[in-house]
């Protein structure tokens, strides 16, 4: 147990200029703590290996700061669950989650990809000539599972009011009573003036304002995650045109067997995460 205890300290309460523990630094801790006279690393590796606590793991996080948040969030929620403001979204209301994906690269590899043959997985060229970058703009029908996107050289105010010409000029959006447009706070929709922006354009339209850091509920990410799995990685490209080519016909290929992304966390999810931070003593400052 003590190894254990030993393997989850972060290195800088044991004055180690170490960013995480690997088996031979517990190795030789152990050893100097006197918890014990010696130990092989095999042995560590399999005490560890057995536990469910995994030190050698970590995962990124942002704790929470928008004095709005649970407002903010709570009214995205109702609107993934088709309800604003108390009352259930008609069937003439649609609610769209939208982003950029920025700096999309196109790497020329300076030899042909190979593909997997027996005993060999595919490879790919390590070198490479930049072919330039692009970024790509797409607004998902949360409910519908429809996709709409284009790619611009790069992205600002009036890339992103071109993406909104392209969805809310094409039907069911154009007609429909209302169009909420779910967002982050990112510099091409942000605050009240993005708002009139696009309410002036588009009368039908709403923007909602996801809280400051907050991209986790924007359900625009979810498919970015699965555009850059299944056709950005291995970025293997002749050029830009041929990476706007690909992500065009990715978007017809993905809708054609979609469906609306099983949204699970709720407001009630929601209340409990507020009140777990309400608990923390730093949760006032950090907000």
């Amino acid at each position: 147990m003590e190894i254990k205890a030993l393997a989850c300290e972060l290195p800088a309460t044991l004055q180690l200029p170490l960013s995480r523990l690997h088996v031979p630094d517990l190795r030789t801790q152990a050893m100097a703590q006197g918890i014990v006279a010696s130990i092989s690393e095999a042995t560590i590796w399999r005490l560890l290996s057995q536990d469910a606590i995994k030190p050698w793991q970590h995962r990124s996080w942002i704790f929470p700061r928008d004095p709005d948040f649970a407002a903010k969030a709570g009214r995205v929620l109702d609107l993934y669950a088709r309800v604003f403001d108390g009352e259930a979204l008609t069937s003439d209301d649609y609610v769209i989650s939208a982003d950029e994906k920025t700096s999309i690269q196109a790497r020329c590899r300076c030899h042909p990809t190979l593909p997997p043959a027996a005993g060999r997985a595919m490879r790919v060229e390590h070198e490479y000539d930049r072919g330039g970058a692009l970024c790509y703009l797409a607004a998902w029908d949360v409910h519908r599972a429809k996709i709409l996107g284009r790619c611009e050289p790069t992205s600002g105010i009036a890339p992103f009011m071109r993406l909104v010409d392209q969805v809310m000029t094409t039907e069911p959006y154009r007609s429909a009573r209302h169009v909420y447009w779910v967002v982050d706070n990112g510099s091409s929709h942000r605050g009240a003036t993005a708002c009139d922006r696009l309410r002036a354009a588009y009368p039908n339209a709403h923007m909602i304002h996801l809280p400051i850091h907050a991209s986790w509920l924007n359900q625009v990410e979810i498919y970015f995650s699965v555009v850059q799995r299944k056709v950005l990685t291995p970025n293997d490209f002749t050029d830009l045109a041929q990476v706007e080519a690909r992500l065009a016909d990715f978007e017809r290929r993905y809708e054609a067997t979609a469906t609306a992304f099983e949204w699970r966390f709720t407001r009630d999810d929601l209340g409990r995460l507020v009140n777990k931070l309400e608990d923390r003593p730093d949760y006032a400052t950090a907000a």
